[in-house]
């Protein structure tokens, strides 16, 4: 089959808007297990949660403002200098014209600032509180996440190590569609490791930086328990035959 013929979606895409392509590799993804699984989550010492008052006085759309402070931290982290938030704008506004519902403001306010700041340095906290534990180990920025079929290639937010490291900015805990996500970019990761003998991620962070919450997971144990007891390349197999059938006619 031809798959530059078929409409592409990348990988965060297709976890979050077409859930049954891994419904069907991981059906115990459901409640339960979501539930067990935020059960260990831990917080960081030295920050504090967002105030949701603070949050709330922004007009920004809440994509648009936390992908601000992912700009902002991205810049301190790799330079050890901020960028201007003019530039943080500028790098927000790029990476948000990808969705159709996008608002791009043509100014930030002070309350914008105030809370995207406010994430930002949470951020850097956790990222450099994970660096001091693994001082061997490089932070990764955008680590790619291969393509797979009619599933195009994209990016993950870090990684440090074996560790992938995904930063979700919601007022709730951790999700299935979270879950998912990491999952797929996992999956997409190994079938291209069988081919190339590359090394994969053992673990997955998640981070949020807007309520202080973080989930350490081990991968193995996570694919376990959301799949129906399948192995790693049966799994790999299944994701192979989701998607090489024709998108359109799904």
């Amino acid at each position: 089959m031809a798959f530059d013929r078929l409409p592409t979606r990348d990988p965060r895409t297709v976890a979050r808007d077409i859930p049954g392509v891994l419904d069907i590799l991981f059906p115990r993804l459901a409640g339960g297990l979501v539930r067990a699984l935020n059960a260990k989550m831990f917080t960081f010492a030295g920050i504090s949660a967002i105030p949701p008052e603070l949050i709330e006085k922004s007009q920004l759309q809440k994509a648009m403002l936390f992908e601000l402070s992912m700009a902002r931290a991205e810049s301190e982290l790799r330079r050890g200098t901020v960028a201007s938030w003019n530039e943080c704008l500028h790098i927000a506004a790029r990476r948000q014209q990808r969705h159709f519902d996008a608002q791009i403001p043509k100014t930030l306010e002070p309350d914008d600032i105030l809370v995207a700041e406010y994430a930002s340095r949470n951020l850097v906290t956790m990222l450099e509180s994970v660096q001091a534990q693994r001082p061997s180990s490089i932070l990764e920025y955008a680590p790619l996440i291969p393509g797979l079929g009619w599933i195009a290639s994209g990016n993950g937010d870090f990684a440090i190590g074996s560790t992938l490291i995904e930063v979700k900015h919601t007022d709730r805990n951790f999700g299935a569609g979270d879950f998912r996500q990491i999952l797929m970019y996992w999956l997409l990761r190994y079938a291209r490791a069988i081919e190339t003998e590359s090394a994969v991620w053992s673990d997955i962070l998640l981070l949020n930086p807007r309520r202080n919450a973080a989930l350490l997971i081990d991968y193995d144990y996570l694919l376990r328990s959301a799949s129906a007891s399948s192995n790693r390349i049966e799994l790999v197999e299944l994701l192979r035959s989701a998607v090489g059938q024709d998108f359109d006619r799904r």
